[in-house]
């Protein structure tokens, strides 16, 4: 195959941090026989196929002997590509040695190695998320720490709502980090054997052939197989039972979607007008082809495109579910591409949020500016609760409304209109200080104590998380 076919033209999100390799079409057909030696080891564990056999199976799987344009041109005949594999790396096996060539695929079906190589590929990929992940919380933990007590506006619905502080907004991202690596630590990846329809009946006849018992072809070989693959050992086949994949399928949704919401906060923060946060600088990073000027968010955008595009494939993936019979006609089929795309995007998207994390700086000077751009009605939450106890909830609530909006009608400070408002007049004046109520550092509520919370989660969840990287060839 001509190198570089799918080298990610249209997917900047994995495209350039080397992990697209980690599914490429080369990894996948690597995968596959790779599980096919896994299987000739097991079963040469249990006595079915001879040690010698297994040998020359696993030599040549290791030697790239098979065409991978041929298989891929040629699995439309058989829907999959396994048929067609399995005919090529036999014959290559009988090239080596003839009599090993009979122990290639004993008892197998296409089902159980390509499942089993997703599952393969697929640890292979959640190691690197996993890994990137811890990155971006390590990195995060520093911005809430670093800016604990940095006050910013918080906003809702677009607009200004009461003050908190950089290091909360860290923190938040920092939660939502903390339960994406949570989640894909908990991933469990299986291994696939079951023969024609989950019964391991071939298994069993063959095991039956060599050794005279058909233990070595039911769950002791499931259990030997997993053990080769390094995957987990299936409680049943699940040819037709499709957990993993739909449990790979929202991990992954999940971990783009979380890791898209540090980045929609980044985009928005770094406008031109708020200029609250900075993108680390590379060269070439964020420029555009018409206007020189520009220094474009790109990282933060990477993620916001990884976060639109993983929940589609997802879906597509949790309606494996709905899989007929003992094997699927076109369900089972319609995952390859989609699982792959999620494992990218999310690969993509994690190595993407490190980079961002690590390299990201906040502008305390400018986060206090765009605090004081209301002239002190951000918080207004706080003066209605403090003029309550004056004027009734309802005054209050309207003294401030009717206040804020001839500030922003007539161009004048917020504080000087309200201290001059009628309603404060006579002894109320005497008891509230208006200065310190506008004050936007005095209403931080638990911002500190919150952000400490989540610095605490980081500190236990950085340090018990590791996922062991599956499938090591011998």
């Amino acid at each position: 195959m001509t190198p570089g076919t799918d080298s990610g033209l249209l997917a900047p999100v994995w495209a350039g941090t080397g992990l697209g390799a980690l599914v490429s079409d080369e990894a996948w057909l690597r995968a596959m026989l790779d599980v096919e030696a896994a299987l000739a080891r097991a079963q040469a564990r249990l006595g079915v196929v001879p040690e010698s056999a297994a040998a020359v199976i696993a030599s040549v799987a290791r030697e790239d002997g098979v065409d991978l344009l041929e298989v891929a041109e040629r699995a439309r005949g058989a829907a999959n590509p396994v048929v067609v594999l399995v005919e090529r790396f036999t014959a290559a096996v009988a090239a080596r040695d003839p009599a090993a060539a009979e122990f290639v695929h004993r008892g197998g079906t296409s089902q159980d190695i390509l499942d089993s190589a997703a599952m393969v590929l697929s640890g292979q990929v959640l190691a690197a998320v996993e890994a990137d992940l811890r990155r971006v919380g390590r990195a995060l933990a520093r911005l809430a720490a670093e800016h604990r007590d940095t006050p910013m506006a918080g906003r809702t619905l677009t607009q200004h709502a009461v003050p908190i502080t950089f290091g909360l907004k860290a923190a938040g991202w920092l939660q939502l980090t903390l339960d994406a690596l949570e989640r894909v630590s908990r991933v469990v990846l299986p291994a696939q054997l079951g023969g024609a329809a989950g019964t391991c009946a071939s298994y069993a006849a063959y095991a039956r052939l060599a050794t005279g018992s058909p233990a070595g072809g039911g769950a002791e070989l499931m259990r030997a197989f997993a053990e080769e693959t390094g995957l987990a050992e299936p409680v049943v086949p699940w040819h037709a039972l499709r957990t993993p994949i739909a449990d790979l399928g929202s991990v992954c949704a999940f971990v783009a979607a979380a890791l898209g919401k540090f980045g929609a906060d980044v985009q928005i923060m770094s406008r031109t007008e708020i200029g609250e946060v900075t993108e680390p600088a590379a060269d070439g990073r964020g420029v555009s082809s018409a206007m020189p000027q520009k220094r474009n968010p790109v990282l933060a955008t990477l993620l916001v495109s990884a976060a639109r595009q993983a929940p589609a494939y997802a879906s597509i993936l949790v309606q494996s579910l709905v899989s007929e019979d003992e094997r699927s006609a076109g369900g089972w089929h319609a995952e390859w591409q989609p699982l792959r795309e999620s494992l990218r995007l999310t690969a993509g998207a994690a190595r993407t949020a490190a980079e961002l994390a690590e390299g990201l700086t906040a502008d305390p000077v400018r986060l206090r500016e765009n605090l004081g751009l209301t002239g002190g009605s951000i918080v207004s939450e706080r003066l209605n609760a403090e003029l309550a106890g004056a004027l009734g909830k309802a005054n209050a609530k309207k003294l401030l409304a009717g206040v804020a909006r001839r500030a922003a009608e007539e161009g004048r400070p917020f504080a000087e209109l309200l201290a001059a408002a009628p309603e404060l007049a006579g002894g109320l004046a005497g008891r509230v200080d208006v200065a310190e109520l506008l004050d936007p550092e005095r209403y931080l509520g638990a911002s500190g104590e919150l952000t400490g919370r989540v610095l605490a989660r980081a500190a236990a969840v950085l340090g018990t998380y590791a996922r062991v990287t599956v499938f090591s060839r011998p």
